[in-house]
């Protein structure tokens, strides 16, 4: 059974930093897409950034420049590094996976950027 387990959130002052770690586990095959996912309170969930298998990765106009996807293949573990952090990144950051066409998604990290 596929598990994604996240880490790494927390509450953080704007201008500061976080590292979002997920770590996917019971496949036996790659994950061709590992991706996060936020959603604030009243709005709809979004794509943050993601990457492929071989390395392509694609980021929210919103944190270009700010947030850092990478992917540890060997361990099937994805993260976020977030910089420069703004009131507006509060959201619940949810883990995005996928084997073949099947998603999956993490139990989700609460990201509170507060002063």
């Amino acid at each position: 059974q596929v598990q994604l387990v996240e880490s790494g959130g927390g509450l953080v002052q704007p201008g500061g930093s976080l590292r979002l770690s997920c770590a996917a586990s019971g496949s036996t095959f790659s994950f061709t897409f590992m991706g996060w996912y936020r959603q604030a309170p009243g709005k709809q969930r979004e794509l943050v950034a993601s990457i492929t298998s071989s390395g392509m990765t694609n980021y929210a106009d919103s944190v270009k420049g700010r947030f850092s996807i990478s992917r540890e293949g060997a361990k099937n573990t994805v993260y976020l590094q977030m910089n420069s952090l703004k009131p507006e990144d509060t959201a619940v950051y949810y883990c995005n996976a996928y084997v073949r066409v099947t998603g999956y998604w993490g139990q989700g990290t609460q990201v509170t950027v507060s002063s």
